[in-house]
């Protein structure tokens, strides 16, 4: 069942009005605001796009819904090749890539029954046919390190054809776009981190208890209370980023660190 979104409008004084609105999507709350000479008719049409393409997001990726793309991938390829959606053939195809660009550390069928390091050979994706088939029973996929940041990028292309310059997407405090400027500074300021056209996504465990990300190398949850950020130009990479440096250990993280040199990386310990 979708949830309504709230909004609240300050219209121009001298230049641009400011649109905030929120509403809850993949399992989490999503704060929207726009700053824009555009009036507010034509902002909520915008919240309304954004709102529509996480809605149809989940309906592909989503793992916990079993009425969503994935969850019949993962019931069901294993026993013959089954045909992919575009958008979810091309999620899973730059998830498996990024598998080897990170090490094995970032790795999206964790999750599967038996899970090993080699699980993942078991996705073969068949590209004339745009199909997917499991080499062996148990696999499955899981795109939750990586949804949200896809969403990003989904939403920032949602803007960039709806001409807004200046916006701020934050997805429950972990998945962030900033676009352009703050309405009274240059970019956009989020927990001393400044972010101009730029996503900041993070990962890790908040309390000794709520740990959900799981090591490819042993296929436990990582221990540790601690938070790693990653601030990119792709929410995709982010994502995947900040997922695989949370679940690498000391000498991997900074392999990886040197090999994507080019994000800023935060290490928080949490107390």
């Amino acid at each position: 069942m979708q949830t309504a979104i709230q909004h609240l409008y300050k219209p121009p004084h001298e230049g641009n009005g400011l649109l905030y609105a929120w509403f809850l999507s993949m399992h989490t709350r999503v704060d929207i605001i726009l700053y824009s000479q555009k009036p507010e008719r034509e902002l909520l049409l915008v919240v309304n796009r954004i709102y529509d393409a996480l809605y149809r997001l989940e309906k592909i990726a989503n793992f916990y819904d079993p009425d969503s793309e994935l969850s019949f991938v993962n019931r069901t390829a294993s026993i013959s090749p089954i045909v992919l959606s575009e958008e979810l053939y091309s999620m899973i195809d730059l998830c498996l890539e990024y598998n080897s660009k990170t090490l094995g550390y970032f790795d999206i069928t964790v999750h599967s029954e038996n899970y090993t390091q080699t699980t993942i050979h078991s996705v073969h994706l068949l590209a004339e046919e745009h199909s997917i088939h499991f080499s062996q029973p148990g696999v499955s996929i899981n795109l939750s390190g990586f949804l949200k940041g896809y969403a990003l990028e989904t939403i920032k292309g949602i803007l960039n054809e709806s001409m807004i310059e200046n916006a701020l997407i934050n997805m429950g405090n972990s998945s962030i776009l900033a676009l352009g400027n703050h309405p009274v500074g240059s970019g956009w300021k989020i927990n001393n981190i400044l972010l101009h056209n730029e996503c900041l996504t993070t990962s890790g465990n908040d309390s000794p208890e709520r740990r959900h990300i799981v090591s490819p190398r042993n296929g436990k949850l990582v221990e540790g209370v601690q938070q790693i950020a990653v601030v990119t130009t792709n929410g995709s990479i982010g994502e995947i980023l900040s997922t695989a440096l949370f679940a690498a250990d000391g000498e991997q993280r900074k392999a990886l660190m040197g090999i994507y040199a080019q994000c800023r990386v935060y290490i928080y310990p949490l107390y």
